[in-house]
């Protein structure tokens, strides 16, 4: 199984595109005004508490202030209010969190009023992005994601990724970076710790704190709505999250992005730095890659499946709904359940894929064909959960219902991707408008006379709309009439009143369709 990240450089971003062995898995646009990216942290002033959501507004410079829970303001939001006073207006100040005396723990089922107040500055991140008419969702339990680890300041817990199952690797690992670890920093060890050494762990930690020391550093003079420390760009972000053993190679078209991306893997793992290259042929990366014409299948309303069957997937505010339908899948087999459950395992793999490439979050409905089977319902729903184990989002899979629907919740952070499909009519050229039907006359005799002199056919019968049916055939030296002497043999001109006036058909003695070029 080969990994490919390709990625194309423009001048308003990028787009990044994730193969599996030659397959899109995940794409991603960057803008160069994507300025609410989550993990962003921001120097922020509460606007408007509302007790009754027992929540705050905070404005962080979008066009609308930012959500923020009281559940989202962590145990320790005294210790940072504390911290960032501390720090404000200060030239030169010099403490640092492992030296802070910790200000108590907030009570869980606490009032947000007993916390915050109107206009006061405060330091949050992003958790959420702004998505359809909501601005960001924020918390002000900050973490700065690494490699191997995530750092939490202001809090003193070790965990560890339940995806390390090992008892004794959880143990080592717990037990190593609470020797490293700085006070007052808590840690959370992400999968991918597994099985490295101290050196490797204590390289991400430090890297972090220094982040961390440099975003403090700023708010000396950081004025209301500044971004402290801001998240790297996604390119980075997805190569520190997928790079691993089976990643073979970094494809970039822009020369200084390549060497930045070069510099940056490195940093994380040195061994893997010659996987980077920079692309420089004739024709445009997508295209080379086959990237465009996948993105064009992709992200239609109707994604059609390698066996003839295909989904329709449409989008709510609430949800978004999949339907499986089996297509010309239905005829190729004389048993309906083998046929049923055939398609819908086909289905749940191109469906996880869809989840995750268009970046799909919050309710998803799949309306799965109907299987009576009670063990095919059941390796659906497990094939279903080991085809999303690769999907780096929180997710809940919940097993089909007595109406073959099956439920999945994963999570929403970002404005789900949408790449327009449709392109314009080449009729109209999408102005909605067309020629003068009066020059499909024209059209219809070049192509006549191609028939009957080129072709050699007779017994022609033409099939037009009504008027054009009219134009040729009415009065007493119609335009038939002119082509019967013409060619010396008589056309059929017959009228469809389901054709638009721009469309024509030819058919042979046979009845069979004539295919003009």
């Amino acid at each position: 199984m080969s990994n490919e990240l390709i990625i194309n450089v423009t001048q308003n971003g990028g787009r990044i595109a994730l193969l599996r062995d030659k397959n899109l898995i995940e794409f991603h646009q960057e803008s160069s005004d994507d300025n609410f990216i989550v993990g962003d942290i921001f120097l922020g002033t509460v606007r408007r508490i509302v007790p009754g959501l027992n929540a705050a507004f905070v404005d962080i410079g979008y066009e609308k202030d930012a959500f923020l829970h009281y559940l989202d303001l962590g145990p320790n939001i005294r210790s940072l209010n504390k911290f960032i006073k501390l720090h404000q207006g200060k030239k030169t100040p010099n403490v640092k969190v492992n030296d802070f005396k910790m200000e108590p723990q907030i009570d869980k089922l606490g009032k947000i009023t007993e916390v915050l107040k109107t206009n006061q500055q405060i330091l949050v991140q992003v958790v959420k992005e702004p998505i359809s008419t909501k601005g960001p969702r924020l918390s002000c339990e900050l973490s700065l994601a690494g490699r191997y680890i995530v750092l939490v300041p202001f809090s003193t817990s070790v965990s560890v990724s339940k995806k390390i199952t090992d008892s004794n690797e959880r143990k080592r690992l717990v037990r190593l970076i609470s020797s490293i670890k700085p006070e007052n920093f808590g840690v959370i060890i992400r999968t991918v710790a597994e099985g490295k050494d101290v050196a490797e762990l204590d390289r991400d930690l430090t890297e972090l704190v220094a982040l961390w020391e440099k975003g403090v550093g700023k708010l000396a003079t950081a004025k209301a709505r500044d971004k402290v420390i801001g998240e790297m760009g996604r390119a980075n972000s997805l190569l520190r999250d997928v790079l691993n053993e089976s990643f073979d190679s970094i494809i970039v078209d822009d020369k200084a992005v390549a060497d930045e991306i070069k510099e940056y893997i490195h940093n994380i793992a040195p061994d893997k730095e010659k996987i980077v290259k920079h692309y420089t042929g004739k024709s445009k990366i997508f295209e080379a890659y086959g990237i465009e014409k996948q993105l064009k299948l992709l992200f239609g309303q109707t994604v059609s499946l390698g066996s003839g069957a295909y989904l329709v997937i449409e989008h709510t505010e609430a949800l978004h709904v999949i339907d499986v339908n089996s297509g010309n899948k239905s005829s190729s087999e004389s048993d309906q359940e083998t046929t049923a459950f055939n398609v819908n395992m086909e289905a749940a793999t191109e469906i996880a894929r869809q989840l995750r490439l268009r970046d799909m979050g919050g309710i998803i409905v799949i309306d799965f064909i109907d299987m009576k089977n009670p063990e095919h319902k059941r390796l659906l729903y497990e094939h279903v959960k080991k085809e999303m184990k690769t999907d780096r989002a929180k997710f809940t899979v919940l097993p089909l219902t007595k109406f073959g629907l099956m439920q999945i919740t994963r999570q929403r952070v970002r404005p789900e991707l949408n790449i327009v499909t449709m392109e314009k009519c080449p009729s109209c050229n999408g102005t909605g408008k067309i020629s003068a039907s009066i020059s499909i006359a024209d059209q219809i005799e070049s192509k006549l006379d191609y028939i009957l002199t080129k072709q050699n056919e007779s017994g022609i019968t033409l099939i037009v709309h009504p008027y054009i049916h009219a134009y040729f055939t009415k009065g007493l030296f119609s335009i038939r009439l002119q082509w019967f002497f013409k060619y010396r043999k008589w056309i059929k001109v017959q009228q469809d009143s389901s054709l638009g006036v721009t469309e024509f058909h030819f058919k042979n003695a046979n009845e069979q369709l004539i295919e003009v070029q």
